[in-house]
């Protein structure tokens, strides 16, 4: 390839994030009238957060960082995105919501951030934009305060092994990159008009996830995985129930995400 493949990212996420803004699936409206956008699944398991510092790895436009923020965290939101991270500093100042936010590749965070915090999260479609998971745990061991806590939530690997006909169709231990030219996004009236840009993502099994958190002085205090999922943005899904998505084929017989929360045990 002839550029950085992160460049690649950043610049279809700059494109993205101004889809997403405006898009009912963030539901951006709703965000400014005072409504979380975390859902049960991370409240529920991360706890109380009042008090508490806390960095948000690939943030986004910063939605899931001031909803921590409106709930008593001192937050700090890394992205990518020139543009989300445009839009996230913009809806701080708007909604006078205090927060910090930086554009970067979170493997260069070292170059931006000194301060070590309570809690780290990540969420939702993040770890995908990620080639090497041992540096990205040793980049949360450094991180996290002695003691502090490191918590994901995610889409579960099984299901990018499956095509738009929900066979099993790819290799669940696929290692090597993969790049997508970028037409649309998950979200609704997402339509990308500049044809040339690209994806460049990669696929970890559960397995490469917990051993780099464990291999980097994480130790895991739960693990959970879930037959559903909290958002409709893939193809083929029902409702089973208020805001607990699954594939019309599989219902809930198959896993669609799963969390982590782990403490770090150096000092």
């Amino acid at each position: 390839m002839d550029k950085d493949l992160f460049e690649y990212n950043r610049e279809s996420w700059n494109e993205l994030t101004l889809l997403h803004v405006k898009s009912n699936f963030y539901n951006l409206k709703s965000f400014k009238q005072g409504n979380t956008s975390l859902n049960h699944i991370e409240l529920e398991e991360i706890g109380n957060v009042n008090g508490k510092s806390l960095l948000h790895l690939q943030c986004h436009f910063g939605m899931d960082t001031l909803s921590f923020a409106r709930l008593g965290a001192e937050v700090t939101g890394i992205d990518i995105s020139d543009k989300s991270i445009e839009v996230a500093c913009k809806l701080s100042e708007e909604l006078k919501i205090p927060a910090k936010f930086f554009r970067s590749n979170i493997y260069e965070l070292d170059k931006l951030l000194t301060d070590k915090f309570d809690i780290i999260y990540t969420s939702y479609g993040a770890i995908n934009w990620l080639n090497d998971l041992d540096k990205w745990a040793k980049i949360i061991s450094r991180y996290l305060k002695p003691n502090g806590i490191f918590y994901m939530v995610e889409f579960h690997p099984f299901i990018y092994t499956l095509n738009d006909k929900l066979q099993i169709a790819d290799h669940y231990f696929k290692t090597e990159q993969i790049e997508s030219t970028v037409d649309e996004s998950y979200t609704d009236n997402s339509v990308v008009s500049n044809k040339k840009l690209k994806h460049i993502e990669w696929h970890h099994s559960l397995s490469e996830v917990i051993t780099s958190l464990i291999n980097n002085g994480l130790q895991i205090e739960f693990f959970n995985e879930f037959p559903y999922q909290v958002y409709n943005c893939f193809k083929n899904m029902i409702e089973l129930e208020d805001g607990k998505w699954v594939f019309e084929k599989y219902k809930d017989k198959i896993p669609y995400m799963f969390s982590i929360k782990a403490i770090n045990n150096r000092n």
